[in-house]
Formats: C-alpha cells, structure tokens, sequence
C-alpha cells in the first residue's frame, strides 16, 4: 500500500522507498527510513499534501512523494 492512501489518524510501517537519491536523501534526513513508523495527522482538502508524524518530527508530503513510499498498515 503506498503511503499516499492513507487515511488521517493512521499508523502505518514504511516497507520500502522507491525514489530518487535526491528525494531518498530528503526522506533520510527526516528520519522516514524503512522500518520507520508513521502516523498520518492530515491532509489537504484538495489531497495534495499530507502531515505525517515519525518519531515526534511533524513533516510535510507532496502526494506524489508519498507515491513513492510502500507502507503496512499496523
């Protein structure tokens, strides 16, 4: 399931990341690694970007960065 069809109030387990170094970078430097769990605080009303919280850091997505992160839903 990709971290995009998340619903808010949700956790969830990143499984894998499938993005460019640049945009892996990114995520490495937020700490949404695999193994990492999320949970999904909201999103936008015309759902195009997302607050996700991982390890007490509030971060913002565009969608079609959540795109490329697979998760499991806990």
């Amino acid at each position: 399931m990709k971290l995009s069809e998340l619903q808010p109030n949700q956790n969830a387990i990143i499984t894998k990341i499938d993005a460019n170094e640049e945009l892996m970078q990114r995520f490495y430097s937020f700490g949404i690694i695999k193994g990492a769990v999320i949970f999904i605080e909201t999103i936008s009303l015309k759902k195009q970007t997302m607050e996700i919280n991982v390890e007490d850091t509030m971060i913002a997505l565009r969608v079609d960065e959540a795109n490329t992160i697979e998760v499991e839903v806990l």
